[in-house]
């Protein structure tokens, strides 16, 4: 540096004219404009006397903690962003799932998907129990579970939320004859009643049958005076204590008829159902021998070509009955045509009129995304999708409508596809076939294990299995097709084969069970991730 009088070798005199010394310090200038009035922060020119004021250090210091905090509030904020659950949102009928960097992989979800939530409605071991004994509860309550497995296995769940929520002694429920099916299948013949009991005893007290004292065991269901009817769909929690209760406590024991979508799931307590999912999940097991059965079954899937590799299982509602159901139009001969009109105009004739709206309500329904996928369509869908011709596919399936001429572009598009029937030897399914619901519960299990599970229409049997893979970790890939985007694409002659197979994997990104968000009157059997599961 220049001292007063001297001249130093390092640093030349500045002289009038030396523009580049002035263009320098103008720029440098112009670019501290910004901090002027903060003379301690800007570099001082050569030769400066530069003395910063007490009032400059004071605002300096107070901007350096502004902008440390900032910095703080986006670290946290960055932090916090990665940390978050993977959960996608739902916007109307579409969903958004966060972006992630896990390769996409056929037969897996996103690793991050599986990390981000964790079941938590089991039992708690150790806590202190708030149930009472029997004889203080409110009185007992009996229902019969109608339908299939599926609809009958939400009723027992739906029986012991309502125990707990009026406080009343559940007597174990009786699986009503299907209909359909004409089978008289026993709660004990497919589930095991001392797991039931034993692991729901902190919650509801459960009895295997009727008390003695009540004589009247054959009227019970019958008598007017002791059945509750008229209780609303999805009836709130406070609607069984304002109508039902007092008829428990005067009565002490009273049936419940029809039961099976009688409670709602927005309107009642998260404690509730919560509860429902500990019975779903935890308390409703099948018996010893069917679990095995479905396990080597599982194991013969994955070892079908000698050596080990996944397999998908396909829910195939394409059945008589739910093809007349559906009332829309599928591709059929002219006599198959006139057949199922007469089927349709036997069993729903309310529905069907004189048949000559049918047309416009078919092509409605199609348009809408409400029509079950023939199995020609799934076929073409999953082979949009990627999945090769030799994947294993387990088919759970009703006798599908046409038969084989039906099944047949499914069958030439994937030949590895097989029933349980053909996965096992007859002798060893002449057991089940003694009550069609222990069937029934071998293809939910082996769907369950499956690595990919693919629905191609609505139902209990799709929504149960959906919301148990959800619960056990989110991995597990659950496809539920985009009917209504099918449906446009298959009804347009000029679609290409690429941009089809670009709108089938873009579509179906969101449709695989991942973390969804719930929403109101969501039912927790198909997304349990609000009530029954935590934050990992």
């Amino acid at each position: 540096m220049k001292r007063d009088g001297e001249s130093s070798p390092l640093v030349s005199e500045s002289r009038p004219g030396d523009d580049d010394d002035d263009a320098r310090y103008s720029a440098r200038d112009r670019d501290c404009s910004f901090w002027n009035q903060f003379q301690s922060l800007c570099p001082p020119h050569f030769g400066d006397d530069h003395r910063g004021s007490p009032n400059n250090s004071r605002i300096s210091m107070l901007l350096l903690l502004s902008l440390a905090l900032a910095g703080l509030i986006s670290i946290y904020s960055v932090a916090s962003h990665l940390n978050t659950p993977y959960l996608c949102k739902k916007d109307g009928i579409v969903l958004h799932c966060p972006h992630v960097k896990d390769p996409s992989s056929l037969w897996e979800n996103p690793y991050s998907a599986t990390t981000s939530w964790k079941p938590c409605a089991e039992r708690h071991h150790g806590g202190i129990s708030d149930i009472l004994h029997e004889n203080e509860t409110n009185g007992y309550i009996f229902i019969h579970a109608e339908g299939g497995l599926n609809q009958q296995r939400i009723a027992i769940c739906n029986a012991v939320a309502v125990a707990k929520i009026l406080n009343a002694t559940l007597i174990l429920p009786v699986l009503k004859q299907d209909q359909i099916w004409k089978d008289q299948t026993r709660f004990e013949d497919i589930f095991d009643v001392d797991h039931f009991i034993d692991y729901l005893k902190d919650d509801v007290p459960i009895v295997r049958d009727i008390p003695k004292w009540f004589t009247d065991k054959s009227e019970l269901f019958t008598s007017i005076r002791r059945t509750v009817k008229n209780i609303p769909k999805y009836a709130s929690a406070q609607f069984y204590i304002d109508n039902v209760l007092p008829r428990i406590k005067e009565k002490k024991i009273m049936s419940i008829k029809p039961f099976v979508d009688r409670l709602g799931y927005d309107n009642v307590p998260p404690e509730i159902n919560r509860l429902r999912c500990r019975v779903n999940y935890h308390a409703l097991k099948f018996l010893p021998h069917i679990e095995q059965m479905a396990d080597l079954l599982a194991s013969r899937m994955r070892n079908q070509t000698g050596s080990p590799n996944p397999y998908m299982a396909l829910h195939l509602r394409f059945e008589k009955g739910m093809v007349g159901l559906s009332f829309c139009d599928f591709v059929g001969t002219r006599e198959e045509k006139v057949k199922m009109a007469e089927y349709r105009k036997k069993e729903w004739p309310r529905r069907y009129k004189n048949g000559s709206h049918l047309w416009q309500l078919a092509l409605q329904k199609r348009k809408e995304g409400c029509c079950p996928l023939e199995p020609g369509e799934v076929a073409v869908i999953l082979q949009a999708m990627g999945y090769p011709k030799e994947t294993q596919i387990y088919v759970a399936s009703g006798q599908v409508y046409g038969g084989q001429n039906r099944m047949a572009p499914l069958r030439n598009m994937f030949p590895n596809l097989v029933t349980k029937e053909e996965l096992a030897a007859q002798a060893e399914l002449g057991e089940f076939r003694k009550h069609v619901t222990s069937l029934a519960a071998l293809d939910f299990l082996v769907c369950l294990k499956s690595d990919v599970f693919v629905m191609t229409h609505g139902g209990n049997f799709a929504k149960l299995i959906i919301g148990a893979r959800r619960y056990l970790g989110h991995r597990l890939k659950s496809i539920k097709p985009d009917k209504g985007l099918m449906s446009k694409s298959f009804g347009d002659p000029y679609t290409d084969w690429a941009p089809f197979v670009e709108d089938v994997v873009v579509t179906h990104q969101t449709r695989t069970g991942l973390p969804e968000e719930t929403f109101p009157n969501y039912d927790i059997w198909e997304n349990p991730l609000t009530p029954c599961m935590c934050r990992a």
